[in-house]
């Protein structure tokens, strides 16, 4: 009886110190200070960001270490500027900013591609007498006067057939009120965003994919980072990466309740209809990434041809405006912060 008594008695202490033990370590853990980590966005938030907005609400980057902050987008300051000036850790980008970048001699480099294609392409109304590309000749784009959307429009109406001639006005209103109102006839859009949202409203629109009409496929968006930022955090970086990972792969495993997330984790008002919201999630989160392959990776293909193309269409300029025909494609992009 003395006996079990003794180890009655050893047993508590264990427990105890056991016990002790664990409140320590989650004190400690809880006490330790988390490194700061900032994510500017390209425009407002939207189902291309949830995956970042995923690893947040799931303490994902707490778990590496880090305190993420998204900055808000602002028309003033571009993503590209804010991470070159070191305002941000990393941005949110297209590959044409990133070409842009290297050649006016302030580059960045993409550390992830968000979707695995580009999903974007040119919208028209479906009763203006527009069936295929080449019945946009002599029609209207509004656009931002980039000579890439030239060049890519030019492509996509002659490889229909069309001579490839079309007016380009900038637009000073949104593009679906300039649409709907007559002001222009097409312009640039995402199909798991613009295209959604039109059909959603009621609208009968046609919609031609960039890539089925002779555009090389290209990255957009992609996460960015400064070259003097993978020079002084790289391990930083690999945090960011890996948490970032998680949250894309959580999203394309579970589309309905990563759209929850973005619509809770957001500033309220910034969606006005969830029903979008979840229905361009469904449509983003197939496409985040390639069945059997890790989300974020990028190849020297999609790296070579398209920045080849606006090198060939003349929209590439250096900081004096004048065209260059010549980029070192490999520093343009990296897999090193993705396991």
């Amino acid at each position: 009886m003395k006996k079990i008594h003794i180890i009655f008695i050893l047993f508590l202490i264990t427990v105890v110190f056991l016990g002790s033990s664990s409140i320590k370590n989650k004190l400690k853990n809880s006490s330790e200070k988390l490194t700061p980590f900032t994510v500017v966005l390209d425009w407002t938030p939207n189902t291309n960001h949830t995956g970042m907005y995923v690893a947040l609400a799931k303490g994902w980057y707490k778990e590496e270490g880090l305190d993420v902050k998204i900055l808000p987008y602002s028309s003033s300051s571009s993503p590209d500027v804010l991470v070159t000036s070191g305002k941000a850790d990393v941005g949110v980008s297209a590959a044409e900013g990133v070409i842009a970048d290297a050649a006016t001699g302030n580059p960045v480099v993409s550390i992830a591609a968000i979707m695995q294609h580009n999903t974007s392409g040119f919208m028209a109304l479906a009763d203006n007498g527009i069936k295929t590309p080449k019945d946009l000749d002599a029609k209207i784009y509004g656009g931002s006067g980039s000579p890439i959307e030239s060049a890519i429009v030019k492509k996509i109406i002659m490889k229909d057939g069309g001579k490839g001639t079309f007016k380009s006005v900038n637009l000073d209103v949104a593009a679906m009120q300039a649409l709907t109102s007559k002001k222009i006839d097409f312009f640039w859009v995402f199909e798991g965003w613009e295209v959604i949202q039109a059909k959603q409203q009621g609208y009968k629109v046609v919609y031609f994919p960039s890539l089925t009409y002779g555009i090389p496929d290209y990255y957009t968006p992609v996460l960015i980072t400064s070259p003097s930022e993978i020079k002084q955090k790289p391990e930083l970086l690999k945090k960011f990466m890996s948490a970032t990972a998680k949250g894309y792969q959580y999203a394309v495993e579970h589309p309905k309740d990563a759209a929850q997330i973005l619509l809770t984790t957001t500033p309220k008002g910034t969606f006005p209809d969830p029903k979008f919201i979840e229905a361009s999630q469904q449509f983003v989160s197939a496409h985040y990434v390639d069945n059997g392959r890790q989300w974020g990776l990028q190849d020297d293909k999609s790296w070579k041809d398209y920045p080849q193309f606006m090198l060939q269409a003349g929209a590439v300029s250096d900081s004096t405006g004048k065209a260059i025909k010549k980029l070192n494609f490999e520093k343009l992009y990296t897999n090193d912060f993705l396991k």
